[in-house]
């Protein structure tokens, strides 16, 4: 770690900083690194770090955990799952409230395992949550892949893949939006290549870069757009992160996305519905779809709370703003999914904030 370098970015952050300025870091892993590192307490006040809709658990919908829970409820099946999922809420329940009651719910860390474990026992269907974002679409591609040339009539998905680049799109838009500068996801960008992102600056005169997750690397990346902001009209988009990202990307990760999934509309809890966001299966795989195997009828409801996951996940407030962070909600007892998950806004403040205080 080069230390002189790092002092170095902070006091011309410093210096620059002689007015607010809001940069978005899109990325769970970043929100985690930032608070991590004590990042913030470093720089200006004047620097407002806010995060994104960069965790999957944190956006996928009540009817998406709902639609899982009838088909535990109404079928013979085993959900299949990452283990962030299990205590996000539907309407009413958690598939962790499923499990507890003799459910059969699995977690596994990675869905190709479910190759083998469908091969094994052929009468148990399984049920594959697949969420995520452009990040873990290959893996699940891959995953359906080879289950049909596997021949394998047992292993079901139900996905809910989201794709970065239209939800920027819509934050971006929105009229009371205050963002000056974007942190763009690396892991995103390792898939779809730095390009993906070059809109930001092009279409919106934002800049944005694409950053690694070491000190150096998010300083280098805040350092880079607070300059942006500060001193040039016309903003631009830079990749700084390029010992793991390319321009195009990762050719045959993409190759697998295109050929498995289709791009189509969807619905972002606490954001609503944003077009051409969701990756779905297409007809050629359709056997593996759970929607198409296992019917449920799901009425989406209107779900009124005082969680500010929505404000939150736009950027418009930070975790803290929120009025049930720490009387209500808490990683023990999480209220919304941002609390949830272990890359969750309300989640990574709640544990640092806590570690800052009791030492």
């Amino acid at each position: 770690m080069n230390k002189e370098l790092i002092r170095h970015l902070i006091k011309e952050i410093n210096i620059m900083a002689s007015k607010e300025i809001k940069i978005m870091e899109v990325c769970g892993t970043h929100t985690q690194m930032i608070s991590k590192l004590g990042i913030r307490s470093v720089l200006s006040p004047n620097i407002k770090l806010l995060s994104g809709p960069g965790c999957p658990v944190c956006v996928t919908e009540e009817k998406y955990i709902d639609t899982a829970i009838e088909m535990l409820n109404n079928y013979d099946v085993t959900i299949a799952t990452f283990g962030d999922l299990l205590r996000v809420k539907g309407t009413k329940n958690c598939l962790l409230d499923k499990k507890s009651r003799g459910k059969n719910v699995i977690i596994v860390h990675s869905p190709l395992d479910l190759i083998n474990i469908a091969k094994d026992d052929k009468k148990r269907k399984i049920i594959f949550l697949g969420v995520g974002f452009e990040t873990t679409a290959p893996i699940i591609a891959l995953t359906i892949r080879t289950a049909f040339e596997k021949e394998i009539n047992n292993l079901f998905f139900l996905t809910s893949i989201k794709l970065m680049s239209p939800i920027l799109h819509y934050i971006l838009k929105q009229p009371e939006n205050q963002i000056q500068g974007l942190i763009c996801p690396g892991h995103v960008a390792s898939i779809k290549g730095a390009s993906y992102f070059e809109f930001i600056a092009e279409d919106y005169n934002i800049p944005a870069a694409v950053c690694g997750f070491e000190a150096l690397d998010i300083l280098g990346g805040i350092h880079y757009l607070v300059k942006q902001i500060i001193d040039n009209e016309n903003k631009s988009f830079k990749n700084l992160y390029k010992r793991c990202v390319r321009t195009q990307g990762n050719p045959i990760a993409n190759h697998l996305i295109e050929e498995v999934f289709q791009i189509s509309h969807g619905v972002w809890r606490g954001i609503g519905k944003v077009e051409n966001s969701f990756l779905t299966i297409k007809k050629k795989y359709r056997n593996f779809d759970a929607d198409n195997n296992f019917e449920v009828k799901i009425e989406s409801q209107r779900h009124i709370s005082k969680c500010a996951c929505s404000d939150i996940l736009l950027g418009n407030k930070t975790p803290r703003e929120c009025e049930l962070f720490d009387r209500v909600c808490n990683p023990f007892s999480p209220y919304g999914p941002c609390m949830v998950s272990t890359e969750g806004a309300c989640a990574i403040a709640y544990k640092y904030w806590e570690e800052m205080y009791n030492g």
